[in-house]
């Protein structure tokens, strides 16, 4: 009986291994057309003169020279402390309409209402 059965046993391992096996090979044309074309392209050559007007000539930037000291730091200081800011100082309003201020003074008023405290109007 063991016979029969290694015989039974090969001859199912023969036909599944048979089935699982491709031996029909496909072939991709245009895969092959694509590889055809590339492998026969010649780029064209390169003009000699092809770089100029692209490429600039190269030229080293001027030496920066060291800061100097000022001579007469003093009167320079004294003038800096006698000079006034830029921004002129925006006279308070004491009305209580702050929205007709910044008809008048602009982006100045405008910032000056922002910064300011807000009023009191006493106890509710």
């Amino acid at each position: 009986m063991s016979t029969i059965l290694r015989r039974a046993v090969s001859a199912t391992r023969t036909v599944s291994t048979r089935s699982f096996s491709s031996s029909v090979a496909r072939k991709d044309y245009i895969q092959d057309l694509y590889l055809k074309e590339i492998k026969a392209y010649k780029a064209p050559p390169a003009a000699k003169d092809a770089h100029v007007g692209v490429v600039k000539a190269y030229t080293q930037p001027p030496v920066p020279k060291a800061p100097a000291l000022p001579t007469d730091l003093a009167s320079e200081l004294s003038a800096y402390d006698a000079s006034e800011p830029a921004a002129a100082t925006v006279a308070k309003t004491t009305s209580g309409d702050h929205h007709a201020d910044l008809a008048d003074g602009g982006a100045e008023a405008f910032l000056e209402l922002l910064e300011a405290d807000l009023p009191h109007e006493g106890h509710h």
